[in-house]
C-alpha cells in the first residue's frame, strides 16, 4: 500500500507532496515537530504530545492551526489510510511561506502543516531484551531545549556518534552534567536503589513518556528522585535507561564501554516497560 502524507488540508500520496523553497521551515528551521506513538492502530498518551505541541508553537509565536480535538482527528485518519497498527506519526508546523528575511513575516502568513506515519516496532523491539548501549557526547545545543523544535542538526551529529561507535543512542553532557539523551531522556538507577532523572527546565525536553514513567513509579511505589545527574555517575549505577514515544522504556546495559551491572536490563527498567506497555494498550486515542 502506498504511504499517504498529510499537507495543508490535504491527505496526498507521500511522493506528491511538496513543501515550497520559501518555506522557513525549510530556511531557518524555524518550525515546530511532534511524535506520537501508534499501538494496535491507537495513539498512545496524545493528549500530552498535542499539549507539548501547543505549548512550543506559542513559545516561538506560531498559531497552533488546529484544535486538539481536530489534530487527533487528523493524526487518526492518517493512521487508518496507512493501516499503521505499530509505529509513529508526526506532526510538523512550520512559521508557513515568505520571503526569506530573519524576522517574522509581516501580515498573516498560514502555518505550514505536514504529517505522516510510520510503521515501527516497538513492542518486539529485540534490544528491549538485549539492552541497549550508549556513548556521551558533549551537548553542542542551543539553550530552549523545552521547545520540540525542528533544528536538530547537534542532536543528528550525536546520534552519528552512537552510530559511528555501534551503540543505539548518545547521552549528552553538558558542564559534567547529563541533559538528555540524542532523542530521549535519560534515568539511571543508584546502587542505593534510587530512581533518578533530572528536573525539567529549559535545559531539557519535558518528556511526554518520561511523564507517564513517573507517575507510574509513583503509583508504584517506587521511589525516584529529580535532580542533576553527574556525567561521573553513569558508569557506576546499577542501572540506566531511556525513554521515549518510539522507545517506550529501553534498557541501557553499557556506557562508554564500561558494562552496567551484570550487563543485562536491570529488574526496575524492566518493571516500568511492562508497566508502560500495561498503560499504553489501555490508553484511548
Amino acid at each position: 500500500m502506498s504511504r499517504t502524507a498529510y499537507l495543508n488540508g490535504q491527505f496526498l500520496p507521500l511522493d506528491e507532496a511538496r513543501v515550497p523553497v520559501m518555506d522557513r521551515g525549510f530556511l531557518f528551521a524555524d518550525g515546530i515537530y511532534e511524535v506520537a506513538a501508534v499501538l494496535h492502530g491507537r495513539l498512545v498518551d496524545n493528549a500530552g504530545h498535542l499539549a507539548r505541541l501547543d505549548r512550543s508553537l506559542s513559545e516561538i509565536g506560531i498559531r497552533n492551526p488546529h484544535s486538539a480535538e481536530a489534530w487527533e482527528r487528523l493524526e487518526t485518519q492518517l493512521v487508518e489510510r496507512n493501516g499503521v497498527r505499530e509505529g509513529l506519526v508526526y506532526i510538523q508546523v512550520t512559521r508557513g511561506v515568505a520571503e526569506r528575511d530573519f524576522s517574522y513575516p509581516k501580515g498573516d502568513v498560514a502555518p505550514t502543516v505536514v504529517m505522516f506515519t510510520q510503521e515501527k516496532s516497538i513492542v518486539n523491539n529485540p534490544m528491549a531484551e538485549t539492552g541497549a548501549k550508549a556513548i556521551t557526547v558533549p551537548d553542542l545545543r542551543w539553550k530552549r531545549r523545552d521547545i520540540k523544535s525542528v533544528a536538530l542538526l547537534a542532536q543528528v551529529l550525536a546520534k552519528q556518534q552512537a552510530a559511528e561507535a555501534g551503540v543505539a543512542e548518545a547521552f549528552m553532557v553538558e558542564d559534567g552534567v547529563v541533559t538528555e539523551g540524542s532523542s530521549s531522556t535519560v534515568f539511571i538507577v543508584t546502587k542505593g536503589g534510587a530512581l533518578v532523572t533530572r528536573p525539567l527546565s529549559h535545559a531539557v525536553l519535558p518528556g511526554i513518556t518520561r511523564k507517564a514513567v513517573l507517575a507510574l513509579a509513583e503509583e508504584t511505589g517506587l521511589a525516584f528522585e529529580e535532580r542533576l545527574i553527574n556525567a561521573r555517575e553513569l558508569p557506576e549505577a546499577a542501572e540506566a535507561f531511556y525513554t521515549s514515544a518510539s522507545a517506550f522504556v529501553m534498557p541501557v546495559v553499557e556506557i562508554d564501554g564500561k558494562t552496567l551491572g551484570d550487563g543485562r536490563p536491570g529488574p526496575v527498567a524492566r518493571r516500568l516497560r511492562e508497566l508502560y506497555f500495561a498503560f499504553a494498550e489501555g490508553a484511548k486515542a
